[in-house]
């Protein structure tokens, strides 16, 4: 899952890709590099950014159907917000990728009525600036939240196939609660498809010592390949190219035969 990310404030590449032409291109490049899902932001959820207002996520959503369009690959919107769901979907969207860390029936509503993807994403309840805390481990938190989760969208009506579950590192949780998730990876597999998106994020700069998002690509890339495998189905990232060479090599040994 290739990130193109149209706001001004991003943590790793904050109004780099805000106007059309940009944005085109970008969107192009992550095709080229190998992207199966190309997944586009327009209210960033990083630490210390300001939550822009529905209006201003929408209004910054305007090029969406000229992205859509130039898109080879399936696109998914990264909102918490059901009225932006259903306008990305009527564009031509085809997943929603929910960081809301709950369940809501209106976006329940706007998924089933397209017959959506939906991604659900754990925070604890928290933001990524807060910590949750865990008395039962992070680990068995994320997998209560993803049957719950589960549990209330098929009995909402909603097909299991169209589900699928993302641990949320960063938000909600410490670096030690990340680098555990990252670690149990095969346990939280139990849920199908599994996304992980630890891209230049907070967790790889701690273990690397950068505060600096650029800095933190090689550790992503080596993250990308060990979580892909022990059972991640689903990679979040900024660079597509590199993350796809390292997952191929490391899927090919986990096979054992080329």
């Amino acid at each position: 899952m290739g990130i193109l990310n149209i706001t001004p404030d991003s943590f790793s590449d904050g109004g780099e890709y805000s106007s059309l032409s940009k944005a085109l291109e970008r969107i192009e490049e992550l095709c080229d590099e190998g992207a199966d899902i190309i997944d586009i932001g327009a209210c960033s959820t990083a630490p210390m950014s300001m939550i822009a207002s529905e209006e201003e996520e929408l209004a910054r959503l305007s090029i969406l159907p000229q992205l859509i369009e130039k898109s080879t690959v399936p696109v998914s919107v990264d909102t918490f917000r059901p009225r932006v769901a259903e306008f990305a979907l009527r564009c031509g969207a085809a997943i929603v990728n929910d960081e809301s860390g709950e369940f809501s029936f209106e976006m329940a509503s706007v998924v089933k009525d397209f017959g959506a993807g939906w991604i659900f994403m754990h925070t604890g309840g928290k933001t990524s600036t807060e910590k949750g805390v865990y008395p039962s481990g992070v680990t068995y938190d994320v997998l209560t939240f993803f049957a719950r989760m589960k549990k209330e969208a098929t009995d909402y009506g909603i097909n299991e196939e169209c589900l699928c579950y993302d641990c949320g590192i960063g938000f909600g949780k410490s670096r030690n609660d990340d680098v555990k998730l990252l670690s149990e990876c095969k346990t939280l597999s139990e849920y199908s498809p599994l996304l992980v998106g630890v891209s230049r994020k907070r967790v790889i700069g701690e273990i690397v010592s950068s505060s600096e998002p650029s800095e933190r690509i090689n550790g992503s890339i080596a993250a990308a390949a060990l979580v892909s495998y022990n059972g991640a189905d689903i990679l979040r990232v900024h660079d597509v190219s590199a993350t796809v060479d390292a997952v191929k090599v490391a899927n090919t040994i986990k096979r054992g035969c080329l």
